[in-house]
């Protein structure tokens, strides 16, 4: 069995580690609000979307903003606007509850039916002299059970979810590890 790549990209490859680009499509699976938070608009969805419950109180608390309620209903009258440091934190803020609150929804989605099919793009090695290639194809694979790539990537553990992607690469054979990192990585759902 291969083992984990220590030193990508010394002869050249290009790509990005499997997790990152499932962590991607995770996240457009999400959806949410599309404009961003620098525009009055995309600003007022996220508070109206934060200040909804507890639980979003909870997650600008835990980003770090510390305003007074005065403040706040300010912001959400759009009679005062947030600085540079705090529009970043109210966007984390949202970020986060929003994984939080769609995770249970995609881990229902990706199981459904028995999982949910993955297709696997290898990395681009265009710029790797040519002894130094690998054979790579295109992949398929299916993922029955999500519950830890899901629950690493709603808690945004990036080194949970790389264990969990790759325990999951494992099913694809003895080749596995020259799927570790790819050209990109697409869902059926």
């Amino acid at each position: 069995m291969p083992d984990r790549t220590h030193d990508f990209g010394h002869y050249g490859a290009r790509g990005e580690r499997g997790s990152e680009a499932a962590a991607r499509v995770l996240d457009s699976l999400a959806g949410g609000i599309t404009s961003p938070v620098t525009t009055t608009r995309g600003l007022s969805a996220r508070l109206r979307y934060l200040t909804r419950s507890q639980a979003g109180h909870d997650a600008m608390h835990r980003a770090g903003i510390t305003v007074t309620p005065r403040t706040l209903k300010a912001w959400l009258n759009g009679k005062q606007r947030p600085n540079k440091a705090n529009l970043t934190k109210i966007d984390t803020a949202y970020r986060t509850l929003r994984r939080h609150n769609v995770a249970r929804y995609l881990l229902k989605r990706l199981n459904t039916n028995g999982g949910t099919r993955v297709e696997i793009h290898p990395l681009d090695q265009s710029h790797v002299p040519t002894p130094h290639q690998r054979v790579l194809e295109y992949r398929r694979l299916n993922i029955r059970n999500w519950d830890a790539i899901i629950d690493a990537w709603a808690r945004k553990d990036t080194q949970a979810l790389d264990n969990a992607w790759i325990d999951q690469m494992v099913n694809l054979g003895s080749q596995w590890g020259k799927y570790e990192y790819v050209g990109s990585v697409g869902f059926a759902a």
